[in-house]
């Protein structure tokens, strides 16, 4: 088992990533991803995003909410599963925005065509970093001998029902 609990290591990685890829289904099927910066979460499996409300991204969403969210940082990797919702609460767009939104928004909190994307995980797979001495010596072993650089035995990974 990692040195600490499988979902605070979910909510560290994910607090330590600036910017998250969401993958969705487009309107023919395909797997798209975009950058996004994570607004707020309150627990690894509420997530939410500032997005313009006339995007491709979010007709989709609406026809097929089934999404990924991914984040990757120093400490490691996590991939969420779970589905997307559209939401125009005024309020809670009020609550997340801040200065750096307006760099990448037109308008501001109050303009009809901003709004939220709230990502409800039901997992959570992880990958913690083992720090770049043990990652090493990991890859060397798998170049210099038979023997492949292992990660699935050594409990640095798993999957967090959220």
């Amino acid at each position: 088992m990692p040195d600490q609990d499988p979902r605070e290591l979910v909510a560290e990685i994910m607090e330590k990533t600036r910017i998250a890829v969401l993958t969705y289904v487009d309107d023919v099927g395909r797997l798209v991803s975009v950058p996004l910066g994570t607004q707020d979460f309150d627990d690894p499996g509420t997530v939410w995003f500032i997005t313009e409300l006339d995007t491709d991204k979010v007709a989709a969403i609406r026809q097929r909410p089934a999404v990924n969210v991914a984040y990757a940082s120093d400490k490691g990797w996590v991939s969420l599963a779970g589905n997307a919702e559209v939401s125009e609460d005024r309020a809670k767009l009020e609550e997340l925005w801040d200065p750096s939104v307006s760099a990448f928004m037109k308008g501001d909190a109050q303009d009809p065509n901003n709004g939220l994307i709230k990502v409800t995980a039901d997992t959570a797979e992880y990958w913690e970093n083992p720090g770049k001495a043990a990652m090493v010596v990991k890859l060397v072993k798998g170049l210099v001998s038979d023997d492949k650089a292992e990660d699935e035995d050594d409990d640095s990974s798993g999957v967090v029902q959220l």
